[in-house]
């Protein structure tokens, strides 16, 4: 089990397949998607890896998370999250994780804060019908309805389906498919929509419903960067012709 990353929903685009068919797809950015700490069975009970994402302004940060970014030799970060993983794919602290985490092809788990919609009725939040327009109905033409029994049972049951708070809650979007990549930048397109608002953090895993995707780098798509991407000579400019 491989880890997952933290992105940054950047908005919704389309892209153009065979045949010039579109398709909707979102972009979600990896900036600076480190490794900040390593939980393991010995000391924590559990193997997981923490990973922070984002560049965090020191004076925001608290001197307890100061200390544990200057252990881990990164700098302060925006959002941590841990994800747990399998023996074989701990990575070591300070570690980059780029784009080519995934490939093109394979099906991930995008999970994300939800937009708050505030005080919704039940049409809206539940998507019910509401009372006629017609035939003694007045005032209440959005509203729910009943809500239960008379003497019996006498109260209302939990989990009602009523008007209430709408939104701001962890979605996840299954089963998306990663239609492009592009590591120099750091951007990861999956086919549709996932949850949350542009610039609101989600987190992208590994599907757990589908096999894994043969062609997956493991443990980890570390970030190469552009320096040591390039051959030697290239790094010093050439050799020089007479």
């Amino acid at each position: 089990m491989r880890t997952g990353v933290i992105a940054r929903k950047v908005g919704m685009s389309r892209l153009f397949g065979e045949g010039g068919r579109h398709m909707p797809v979102t972009v979600l950015a990896l900036e600076n998607c480190q490794v900040t700490g390593v939980r393991t069975k010995e000391k924590d009970g559990y193997v997981a890896v923490q990973l922070g994402m984002g560049k965090a302004k020191v004076k925001n940060v608290t001197k307890p998370m100061r200390e544990v970014f200057a252990k881990a030799k990164v700098e302060p970060k925006k959002k941590l999250m841990e994800f747990r993983v399998d023996d074989k794919s701990v990575l070591e602290v300070g570690a980059e994780i780029g784009a080519n985490h995934f490939v093109v092809g394979q099906y991930v788990d995008v999970r994300g804060y939800t937009i708050g919609r505030g005080f919704a009725g039940a049409m809206k939040r539940h998507n019910f019908k509401g009372l006629r327009a017609t035939h003694g109905v007045s005032v209440s033409h959005r509203s729910h309805g009943a809500t239960g029994g008379r003497q019996d049972p006498g109260r209302v049951f939990k989990n009602k389906r009523m008007a209430g708070h709408m939104g701001q809650v962890w979605r996840t979007q299954q089963n998306l498919v990663v239609v492009a990549t592009d590591p120099e930048r750091g951007l990861i397109m999956v086919r549709g929509s996932v949850p949350g608002a542009e610039g609101s953090y989600v987190t992208i895993a590994d599907a757990a419903k589908t096999r894994p995707h043969k062609d997956v780098p493991k443990p980890a798509g570390l970030r190469v960067k552009a320096d040591a991407a390039k051959p030697a000579d290239a790094q010093q400019g050439g050799e020089a012709k007479s």
